[in-house]
């Protein structure tokens, strides 16, 4: 059965595109630092749950080899990892600044330099495509916001990183989409702070656009797709 990996897995995006990939009837594979939560997560769908630090290419590497081992390459895989580092630029740990951005871009090619390197062995399939590739954007990957710098800096090259993928890539079958999240994602906590429950990006509803975006026919793909809530500005 097809597989769909999910790097950056936690209880909100990530569990909500683990449940839409298993409704489309791929098994989902949940990977994060944390391995017991992920695996907690995945059980629910049928799917498993893998450690990795995405920051870590040796990590990543050793993740997909695993993969491999048991005849799992995926074919999908979403970048979800993220790591938001708040204040004044100026009082920020360069330490902490270049672990943050390595989480939330580099972590980006790691993975998709796993993934593309098994891919691109494969022979395109029935429907024109060797696998399919997404990365989860922000506000952030478009304007830097005060007191966000290091996420501003990993989301932007994180866009750079989707761009020059889909366009050295899509003429070879595989797909690449940035997803650029617009708004802030509804969680149970959230949710009691706003009066219209449609102020916050449902994450379900978000993971439903992603893979819509994904499985595109390969004659209309997109590389880049937005979501916002409606009362979201632009």
């Amino acid at each position: 059965m097809a597989t769909a990996l999910i790097v950056g897995a936690g209880p909100g995006l990530g569990a909500a595109l683990g449940r839409r990939c298993a409704a489309l009837g791929f098994v989902p594979i949940l990977a994060a630092r944390d391995e017991t939560r992920v695996k907690a997560l995945a059980a629910p769908l049928g799917g498993a749950g893998e450690r990795v630090d995405a920051a870590d290419p040796s990590s990543v590497a050793a993740l997909f080899a695993r993969l491999e081992e048991r005849g799992e390459i995926p074919e999908i895989v979403i970048y979800n990892a993220g790591l938001r580092l708040r204040g004044p630029s100026v009082t920020l740990d360069p330490e902490a600044v270049a672990r943050a951005v390595a989480v939330t871009a580099l972590g980006g090619f790691y993975v998709a330099r796993e993934a593309l390197q098994r891919w691109l062995e494969r022979p395109l399939g029935p429907a024109g495509r060797r696998g399919a590739l997404g990365f989860t954007g922000a506000s952030a990957s478009r304007k830097g916001y005060p007191g966000s710098t290091p996420f501003a800096m990993g989301k932007f090259a994180l866009r750079g990183l989707a761009q020059a993928l889909a366009r050295e890539y899509h003429p070879q079958g595989i797909h690449v989409v940035h997803l650029v999240i617009d708004g802030g994602i509804a969680t149970p906590s959230r949710r009691e702070q706003v009066a219209d429950p449609n102020a916050l990006l449902d994450p379900d509803a978000i993971a439903e656009t992603y893979l819509a975006a994904l499985l595109q026919p390969p004659s209309a793909w997109s590389h880049e797709v937005e979501v916002r809530p409606y009362c979201e500005q632009f």
